[in-house]
């Protein structure tokens, strides 16, 4: 993002900002406000300019992104941006990020003459809070400044009615605060291929039987459709090695299946996409199959064929000798609970992993009972958010500490929680005494043209799988596991995202971060 340096110098160190204004006392006038300003409107401009008209320099505080907690998935706008926004208004001196809960350590360090507060926060009697900083502020000499309240305008209103598109300026932040360039992200693309990824988990049949809606029976709620026609889709965990293998992984998949027509149909398919599979026939069950009946676009009915019971020891047996047997960048166990994984299972499959593969996990709860925390250490886990309250126990939080929760809990190395249209959270480590790496950053959605959610998660597994291999870079993986997401969401059924696929919508990104045609 080409930001002037005017701006950018702005935006200060608590150590920085007190190197400029000086200790007390001071010729020059300092007031201080501190906020959120997650959207910056009229409300705050109002208070600002006031802040400024009483005192010489002015300073805005904005809490970081880590304790804002006021509501699910805020701040809306992340830290970087926020200050930015603040520091490109005249008014303005300086912007610093407040990297703790509540302002009183800066307050005591900074040691305004002013701190500006808005009368709705004294309308109703000084609020413990306010207290807290008045006593910090009693301490060295300081006044608190009220600022008119006759305008009032929340952020969260503002965001809840019409929620601003601004997934592109994020991103842009968040590539430079990172040192990287949409350049960086291209070559990625180019380091996918030959990476030896081993796949286990449950193969799903995903049909779509297309109708024409007739009309309905006068006695009972029965509608009348004409069959059209019926489109077979490998899905499930073949789908992720579907993505992988055309993003240029080689892949070996291993996988359950019935002796039945879906069986062959599956091996098919997937032979034909250059996978190595190894599958293991259960004739006691069918090849699991899920048929949503559609009619006028709308999906009437879906009707599953599977059976949910755990493999027999023969099964599990072949599996782990496979595991052992395979030679592998990485494994990816694809959790659908329909046989393959359970509390039974689990813990031998992941011992027979060989030392050193790097460990991905993704398990689904859409309608079964997996739990993510059943893959703990892993390196790489993609939960969604409903996933992950339900492996938390936890309806009530927000977002935000809801995932910092599940990243200590799983004990990953890189969690990457699913937020739908919202985008994704990703957590990551962070070594100590780092400051100026994030341990959580924001990736919004790129999906425009939506046509069909279903299976946008496998292609963020596979891409972000091949990226943490190629780079071991968090922010990578994360951007384009978000852009593969968003290329099968313009599509009905699950079609393989192609490398080419995902270059075409980064290249749209670039153009409109860039201003060009």
């Amino acid at each position: 993002m080409v930001v002037d340096e005017k701006i950018k110098g702005k935006i200060k160190s608590v150590a920085q900002l007190c190197a400029a204004i000086g200790p007390r006392p001071r010729a020059a006038k300092v007031i201080m406000c501190h906020g959120t300003f997650d959207v910056v409107h009229p409300g705050h401009i109002r208070h600002l300019m006031y802040a400024k008209s009483k005192a010489d320099v002015l300073v805005v505080s904005l809490t970081a992104d880590e304790h804002i907690t006021k509501a699910n998935f805020r701040p809306f706008v992340p830290e970087q941006l926020r200050a930015m926004n603040l520091a490109a208004l005249e008014m303005v001196d300086h912007v610093i990020i407040d990297a703790e809960a509540k302002p009183l350590k800066n307050l005591g360090l900074i040691q305004p003459d002013y701190f500006a507060k808005g009368y709705d926060y004294v309308k109703d009697g000084l609020d413990p809070r306010t207290r807290e900083e008045l006593n910090v502020l009693e301490g060295f000499g300081g006044e608190f400044l009220y600022t008119p309240g006759d305008i009032v305008y929340s952020s969260s209103a503002i965001i809840e009615s019409a929620p601003p598109d601004i997934a592109v300026e994020k991103l842009m932040t968040l590539l430079e605060a990172e040192g990287m360039a949409f350049a960086d992200l291209g070559a990625a693309l180019t380091q996918l291929k030959g990476k030896h990824v081993h796949v286990v988990g449950d193969t799903i049949v995903d049909s779509y039987t297309y109708t024409t809606l007739i009309g309905g029976n006068t006695k009972t709620p029965t509608f009348s459709v004409r069959w059209e026609k019926q489109q077979d889709y490998v899905g499930g965990a073949g789908i992720v090695a579907k993505h992988l293998r055309a993003a240029g992984a080689d892949v070996t998949f291993t996988t359950v299946l019935g002796e039945d027509r879906l069986k062959d149909f599956v091996l098919k398919d997937l032979g034909e996409a250059g996978i190595k599979v190894h599958p293991i026939v259960d004739r006691t069950r069918p090849t699991t199959n899920k048929n949503a009946f559609i009619a006028g676009g709308y999906r009437l009915l879906k009707v599953d064929t599977l059976d949910n019971r755990s493999i027999s020891e023969r099964i599990l047996g072949e599996i782990k000798a496979t595991l052992a047997a395979t030679p592998a960048d990485a494994v990816v166990f694809s959790d659908f609970r329909h046989g393959m994984f359970n509390r039974r299972t689990i813990g031998e499959l992941i011992e027979a992993i060989p030392a050193g593969v790097y460990r991905v996990a993704d398990s689904q709860v859409a309608s079964r009972w997996g739990n993510i925390l059943e893959f703990k250490g892993f390196d790489l886990i993609t939960p969604n958010e409903r996933e992950a309250r339900f492996a938390l126990g936890d309806q009530d939080s927000v977002v935000r500490p809801l995932g910092l929760e599940l990243y200590k809990q799983a004990e990953c190395r890189t969690l990457m929680l699913k937020l739908g249209e919202r985008g994704m959270i990703t957590y990551r480590a962070v070594p100590k005494q780092t400051e100026d790496v994030r341990a959580f950053f924001v990736v919004d959605s790129f999906a425009q043209s939506i046509v069909d959610a279903v299976g946008s998660g496998d292609a963020l597994l596979a891409y972000a799988t091949l990226a943490m291999l190629a780079t071991q870079n968090e922010v990578t993986a994360a951007v384009l596991g978000s852009l593969a997401a968003a290329v099968e969401c313009a599509h009905d059924g699950n079609v393989p995202v192609s490398p080419a696929d995902v270059e075409r919508l980064l290249e749209r990104i670039e153009k409109h971060a860039t201003f060009r045609p």
